[in-house]
């Protein structure tokens, strides 16, 4: 797992919801596809497909594109970012990486639990904004904070989107 890539991916997200983009592409890797589809379900971007370099993949099923040793490398993920209706501003406001690199931070389940209820816990502060997500890479997968709770399993904490 690269958090270099994660860390690129967090502040291209960040950057294009406030530049208005409606659609940005970011490099396809497990790690970047788990958080792109928790992303979708929690309801911070509207679509997400797969593609090439220059443009998404066609919505027809006949046309999908077939993943290869020769082509992994030049595919996208292609996200459709959402604004709000009533006042046109983005609902991906900020997304920043909580694991660095340099120091990764690993919370064992009680420590989450704390968080989800608005507590900090080590180097992490509570969730204290509503809609406010934090992703956490466990054995399991990548899971939202309070899936990881209901879970019972800990794990490294990283990124924060609001």
């Amino acid at each position: 797992m690269s958090l270099v890539t994660l860390s690129h991916v967090c502040s291209h997200l960040q950057n294009a919801s406030r530049a208005r983009l409606s659609l940005t592409s970011i490099p396809y890797t497990n790690l970047t596809l788990s958080i792109s589809h928790l992303l979708l379900t929690t309801g911070f971007i509207s679509n997400l497909t797969l593609g090439t370099t220059t443009q998404p993949s066609p919505t027809s099923s006949e046309q999908q594109i077939q993943i290869t040793q020769r082509n992994i490398s030049s595919l996208r993920l292609w996200l459709s970012l959402k604004y709000s209706p009533h006042t046109n501003h983005p609902v991906l406001g900020s997304m920043h990486m909580i694991s660095k690199p340099t120091k990764r931070i690993w919370l064992d389940t009680e420590a989450l639990g704390r968080i989800v209820r608005g507590r900090d816990a080590g180097y992490v502060d509570g969730l204290k904004n509503p809609g406010e997500c934090l992703f956490v890479s466990t054995d399991r997968g990548v899971l939202e904070i309070r899936e990881a709770v209901r879970r019972r399993v800990g794990g490294m904490v990283l990124c924060r989107v609001l």
